[in-house]
């Protein structure tokens, strides 16, 4: 399994960050529009493993709700 991030983005509207998150299982992709919330000074580590939970915790999804190329 490999978990790549896109650009990280600050919503400020929202108070949260939002990346696309893509987690490769075999040859199949998996796309998910993440987002946390946390302040614009939350530390980067912190941001990008909350990114990465949070799309863990969608993958475990029905395949129904998932995006696939």
């Amino acid at each position: 399994m490999n978990i790549n991030l896109g650009d990280v983005r600050y919503n400020a509207r929202a108070g949260a960050f939002e990346a696309r998150v893509d987690i490769t299982r075999g040859n199949t992709t998996y796309r998910y529009p993440c987002q946390i919330s946390g302040p614009i000074t939350m530390d980067p580590g912190q941001v990008c493993a909350g990114l990465r939970r949070k799309a863990l915790r969608m993958s475990d999804s029905s395949p129904d709700l998932v995006s696939r190329f």
